[in-house]
């Protein structure tokens, strides 16, 4: 009987997860131009005149492209360390050691959540610094 209550327990907390990240990610999702605008864009950069762009440019995309896509795996992982850690909480069951170990593991989630977020904004602050663009 113990295990049938774990178990529905994993299970309804992997469902709030699932809806949860869904939640999260369905604004994101949707399509908020209209459908000319699209059109429009398109047709803007047919007609602009294609300038020849230097090795620093270039550089600076590869570096930027490249730490933007760690911060973005840092920041799932960290995401991912939360969901986990709240499956540990809702499966502890009253046991004190799991409780201790899921809500360490939740901070720790959040703090490297937090510093992913922190990253990635001082990481496009300071190029942008450099390179005087935004």
């Amino acid at each position: 009987m113990k295990l049938s209550s774990k178990l529905k327990t994993a299970m309804m907390a992997i469902v709030f997860a699932v809806v949860g990240v869904g939640a999260a990610a369905a604004p994101a999702l949707m399509e908020t131009t209209p459908a000319y605008a699209d059109a429009a864009d398109s047709v803007r950069d047919a007609l602009r005149v294609v300038e020849p762009s230097s090795s620093s440019a270039d550089l600076e995309t590869i570096v930027k492209r490249v730490i933007n896509t760690l911060l973005y795996v840092i920041g799932i992982l960290a995401v991912v360390m939360i969901i986990i850690g709240g499956v540990q909480y809702a499966t502890s069951a009253g046991d004190q050691a799991a409780v201790t170990k899921a809500k360490n593991t939740i901070i720790y989630g959040l703090v490297g959540l937090a510093i992913a977020v922190l990253a990635y904004a001082i990481v496009n602050f300071v190029l942008g610094a450099l390179t005087g663009r935004d």
